[in-house]
């Protein structure tokens, strides 16, 4: 796949321009790999990259005596290097004389931009990008300057202009050509960071969704793109959508065998699924006697203590609600009723999002709940007392490689709005969710 049609080029010699062909083959190659490859084949696919590299390097050697182009070949050089997902040092070399012999090639800056990016130097990544764009506006810089804007040093205010700036430049990159689909995928990963840093907005998700969905549409290359698989499915799995995630988190394994990431969250899902299937099913695994004693205790004296008792928003505003048991729940929000019950277990993932709990009711109905954007010391403990005021109630059936899973939900987006054991949260209770997601932090968020 060529990088860019919007950079300027001068005319080519016969034997340059069959270099340039060379080069770009290399990336088609890479960029399309399942065109010609079986699945079954994946584990092959950075062995057989590095095999076409070097074959493509020793075919270059024959036109390294042609000093009037010398600056030109000394990029298609480093651009070959740099399709390994490594930094190498050759081509930031090769690269660094390309553009002091040329200063205006917009390709070289381009170029030494993503080897700077790969060494982990932020700094001289944004210097190479945007000296290329005061040069010239291009697709290729801008949706590069859009990744790294969001991993630049910067404090939390700076953080959030950074990623505003980031999805700004990537919807540029989008506009000056709608049919690459690498653009497409940089700005649904810079919606995905957005979406994260402010308040996880519904809007925000579906502009991620579009934007992957609308990369896969136009480009085949991003259909077989792990990365984009692996940030999709987290996404769903943090909004819950389980199937997606369980089968995007399996094909992204599948497309890049030798990452363990993907394979990771994969059976990190399937076993959180499996966990808190059983444990809503068995009740905690709590004795017979227990169970009955909650029940008994929430009848009898808590039950009618909750009755008429008022309840308030995050922000304060007080709430006319009424209390109900579990059953009486529908699937989506349940505006104006509140539940409570007896915690009977709770259990967390690697990466702690979400915190998860069961709810036992006075009818001995049992769901469990799961809590967002909680800060790391916050907790319930089994025989704690929890009131959940408008609960988003979810219904969760599904299978997946011959494994089912069912039960019931609740979904709470803050800690805020519960009631533990009568006393309302304190603000230290809430911090906003970190949840990871293959991110250009570690030089995993591919520039072409």
């Amino acid at each position: 796949m060529a990088e860019s049609g919007s950079e300027e080029k001068e005319p080519e010699g016969d034997g340059e321009r069959r270099v340039r062909e060379l080069v770009d083959e290399l990336y088609t190659f890479r960029d399309l790999y399942f065109e010609t490859h079986g699945m079954e084949e994946a584990g092959n696919r950075q062995r057989d990259l590095e095999e076409r590299m070097q074959a493509t390097l020793k075919a270059l050697q024959e036109f390294e005596g042609c000093p009037q182009r010398k600056a030109h070949l000394l990029v298609l050089e480093g651009r070959a290097l740099n399709v390994m997902p490594e930094y190498s040092p050759r081509a930031e070399q090769l690269l660094s004389r390309a553009v002091k012999l040329e200063p205006g090639m917009i390709e070289a800056w381009n170029q030494l931009g993503e080897v700077y990016w790969k060494k982990g130097d932020l700094s001289a990544a944004h210097t190479c990008f945007t000296g290329a764009l005061n040069q010239c506006k291009n697709k290729v810089s801008l949706r590069n300057l859009s990744i790294v804007l969001r991993h630049l040093p910067a404090q939390e205010e700076d953080g959030t202009k950074n990623v505003l700036a980031s999805v700004e430049q990537a919807k540029v990159a989008v506009q000056m050509d709608v049919t690459d689909g690498t653009s497409w995928y940089i700005l649904g990963n810079a919606y995905l960071s957005l979406f994260f840093l402010t308040g996880q907005s519904e809007r925000v998700s579906q502009q991620a969704l579009g934007a992957y969905a609308q990369a896969e549409k136009v480009d085949t290359a991003s259909r077989n793109n792990p990365d984009l698989q692996l940030n999709r499915s987290t996404l769903h799995r943090y909004e819950e959508r389980y199937q997606t995630a369980l089968e995007g988190f399996a094909r992204a394994a599948a497309l890049d065998p030798a990452s363990p990431e993907a394979s990771h969250r994969h059976q990190q899902l399937l076993s959180f699924l499996d966990r808190v299937s059983t444990m809503v099913q068995q009740k905690g695994k709590l004795k017979t006697k227990r169970l009955n004693a909650m029940v008994s205790s929430l009848v009898n004296r808590e039950l009618p203590q909750h009755q008429g008792r008022s309840y308030s928003s995050p922000s304060g505003q007080p709430l006319s609600l009424s209390l109900r048991p579990l059953s009486a729940l529908r699937p989506g929000p349940n505006p104006g009723l509140v539940v409570l019950g007896k915690v009977v277990f709770s259990l967390t993932t690697d990466d702690k999002v979400p915190f998860t709990f069961g709810l036992l009711d006075g009818e001995g109905t049992c769901v469990a709940v799961m809590v967002y954007n909680i800060a790391e010391s916050w907790a319930v403990l089994i025989g704690d007392t929890v009131a959940i005021p408008q609960p988003l109630f979810k219904e969760h059936r599904l299978e997946h490689r011959g494994k089912k899973f069912a039960f019931n939900s609740v979904r709470v987006e803050t800690p805020l709005v519960l009631m533990v054991n009568g006393k309302k949260q304190s603000a230290s209770c809430q911090a906003a969710a970190i949840v990871a997601y293959r991110d250009p932090a570690a030089s995993e968020e591919r520039f072409t």
